[in-house]
């Protein structure tokens, strides 16, 4: 995965399931495309409660994957 230095935003809406990647080989970043397949890896799906936006880490370094927690500032 192209891992850049600011977060993406994602659009979402209550009761949407996202899956992210979490192996890296994603070409669909951020989310799953299932270049996982044999790696031992899952993606992380995650259970939109509410309609706004998401940012999504896209640095590796958030400590609330696969959610931004500023990291990529610091």
């Amino acid at each position: 995965m192209s891992w850049q230095s600011f977060p993406y935003k994602i659009d979402a809406q209550a009761g949407q399931t996202l899956y992210f990647c979490s192996c890296g080989q994603t070409k669909n970043p951020p989310y799953c495309d299932g270049s996982h397949k044999g790696s031992g890896k899952s993606p992380r799906a995650v259970k939109v409660e509410k309609d706004g936006p998401i940012w999504a880490c896209a640095c590796g370094k958030s400590k609330n994957l696969p959610f931004c927690d500023g990291s990529h500032k610091g």
